[in-house]
């Protein structure tokens, strides 16, 4: 039964084999749940976040689940609205990868908000002056883009395909693919800008406080091309993680070479960016609010070294290896760079929240410290199961890779 499943022309691992390889993220997702359990049970206590360190790992790990998510929109729009075509070959994936990194962090953000069936107050009595509102509107716009999205990928499966109504159906949401790919590009771009632009018109908090260019301060655009720069490398990692633990060719190298090409292409723009903010930020803005910018890092000289990791490592090195042609040649060579540019992300956004709320406002405050409990732990590990049960089941009953058939008959 399991094998007419199977897409034709597909190799699936046996049965049994599949069910041992799910068993240890089903043992995982349960443990997540009990530790979700305790949050909304008893309540935010169960976590080490307080009145001081109210964004703890849950919203650190939220904004970089949704920027690697990016390369579900990204890579939609270049295929669909800039003719992209080779990208055909990992659209199916990056749609469930999507799927997999938005619901997952809206999941976490039930468990955060702690009384998740209070939800909708946010739609019926929203805040009009808050990013976060614009930002829970899009998310779930695009979220529901993306249930969409992946329901042709789901339908196309050979036994649902067998029942007219849902042929008829996959067959018609393919008509308005660019329709939703060009709606879910609008909605990234803003709902990824804003979750920048809420810590730079934080004034309060002069360390990722920054200066407005028209309304938007330069956060809100440096979060848009952070999150378009690794969303092509988050793809080809999760690709060639894929093709090494099935055990399948399942795309060319031109296709892991162009992913790279496009990401190097849009890492330089933001390295540069995001070099000529700080550097903005050390002369002019940070003085203006009456701080020396070095006084941020008098008692925890570590954190300059996370500018420059995210700048040099995470930011030229990657740019370097991807528009270097003869490094592009070397799959290799890519993955590193892949890795290091979501390395970049993962320091980035662990800047804008833990050490942003770490730092002191006041000369005669001190550092704070905070590490997460076992139950936020827990929690968010919760999505990491879920996320690889989703993808892995999709993985063998659909065919996410239209190349793997004809690289696997050649």
């Amino acid at each position: 039964m399991d094998r007419s499943i199977i897409p034709r022309g597909l190799e699936r691992a046996p049965l049994g084999k599949f069910l041992l390889w799910l068993l240890p993220w089903v043992l995982l997702l349960g443990f997540g749940l009990y530790s979700a359990y305790l949050c909304l049970r008893y309540g935010l206590h169960q976590t080490n976040m307080d009145n001081r360190f109210a964004f703890g790992a849950w919203i650190f790990l939220d904004l970089t689940v949704i920027a690697l998510g990016a390369g579900a929109f990204f890579t939609g729009f270049l295929l669909y609205i800039l003719k992209r075509r080779e990208l055909k070959a990992v659209i199916n994936s990056a749609v469930v990868i999507g799927f997999i990194c938005y619901s997952g962090a809206v999941v976490v953000l039930m468990v955060d908000v702690g009384q998740p069936l209070r939800a909708w107050f946010t739609f019926w009595h929203p805040n009009v002056h808050s990013m976060l509102t614009e930002v829970t509107f899009c998310i779930t716009c695009y979220l529901t883009v993306l249930a969409i999205e992946y329901l042709p990928i789901l339908l196309k499966n050979r036994k649902l395909r067998q029942i007219p109504a849902f042929l008829v159906f996959e067959f018609n949401l393919h008509k308005v693919m660019y329709v939703l790919a060009g709606v879910g590009t609008f909605l990234s771009f803003f709902h990824q800008g804003s979750l920048g632009g809420l810590y730079g018109v934080l004034n309060g908090r002069p360390f990722v406080f920054r200066e407005a260019f028209g309304i938007w301060p330069t956060t809100f655009f440096l979060f848009i091309i952070s999150a378009a720069a690794a969303g092509p490398s988050f793809m080809l990692l999760t690709t060639w993680i894929a093709s090494k633990v099935s055990g399948k060719r399942l795309v060319t190298h031109y296709v892991y070479e162009s992913l790279g090409r496009i990401s190097g292409y849009i890492l330089s723009g933001y390295v540069l960016l995001k070099t000529a903010d700080t550097l903005f930020w050390i002369r002019d803005t940070a003085p203006s609010l009456g701080v020396h910018p070095a006084s941020f890092f008098a008692n925890q000289p570590g954190y300059t070294a996370l500018h420059l990791l995210e700048v040099a490592l995470f930011g030229f090195l990657p740019m370097a290896i991807f528009l270097t042609k003869r490094l592009r040649a070397r799959l290799g060579w890519l993955v590193t760079a892949a890795t290091l540019t979501c390395l970049g992300i993962v320091v980035n956004r662990y800047v804008l929240t833990i050490q942003t709320l770490a730092l002191p406002t006041l000369p005669f405050a001190e550092v704070l410290s905070y590490v997460p409990s076992w139950q936020e732990t827990g929690t968010f590990l919760m999505v990491i199961a879920y996320g690889m049960l989703v993808y892995s089941i999709s993985f063998r009953y659909s065919n996410l890779f239209p190349q793997e058939r004809e690289l696997r008959q050649g």
